[in-house]
């Protein structure tokens, strides 16, 4: 027997596609005899139906709040004396993103990478450890558009939309839909 996992109207990611789509029609297949349906597809509009484990749901990361201790830290360049490149911004050093409060875990640039652009590697950097207090930021002017929407001026809703799809995009990852022992089949009273 199957039952629905996913509803109209419901964004799901088609992981054989590799795109979103929206759930145009939950469509159950019923048999003769019994009572629940007996296969469950979902029409998303993109040509053919598709079963519910070829469609994930967007769930909220929950490591999404743990970048609050990224900070820039330098290496040592092992590679390259600081004689060797003195057109880098930082000789004999590079940047490394630490993400772990232990000092180690994080984002670094192999060497030869840095050497072809280190301003470049420098801006990603700063950019990168950063991140965690510009989400907070986005966060925050979020919070204080959606506590008065009607009072908050047009630029700063447009801006309070902007920052909503992009933590969406952040935040948002994908998983399987948990199928609940209770939920009712399309077609059945509640």
């Amino acid at each position: 027997m199957a039952r629905a996992q996913f509803q109209k109207g419901q964004k799901v990611w088609v992981e054989c596609v590799g795109a979103w789509a929206q759930i145009e029609k939950v469509q159950p297949v019923w048999a003769k005899g019994f009572e629940e349906p007996v296969r469950v597809t979902y029409d998303v509009g993109l040509g053919r139906e598709f079963l519910g484990h070829e469609l994930l749901l967007p769930t909220e990361d929950p490591a999404a709040d743990l970048g609050q201790n990224w900070r820039l830290m330098r290496a040592r360049n092992k590679w390259q004396n600081a004689e060797d490149c003195p057109h880098h911004p930082f000789p004999g050093t590079y940047p490394v993103v630490v993400t772990d409060k232990a000092d180690w875990g994080g984002w670094r640039v192999p060497g030869a990478e840095y050497d072809r652009d280190p301003d470049q590697i420098e801006f990603q950097a700063r950019l990168i450890a950063a991140a965690p207090r510009l989400m907070g930021l986005a966060t925050q002017l979020l919070a204080s558009v959606d506590e008065a929407p009607d009072d908050a001026p047009p630029e700063m809703r447009a801006l309070a939309r902007d920052a909503r799809s992009i933590l969406k995009s952040v935040t948002d990852i994908l998983a399987a839909p948990v199928v609940d022992a209770q939920a009712v089949a399309p077609g059945e009273a509640a």
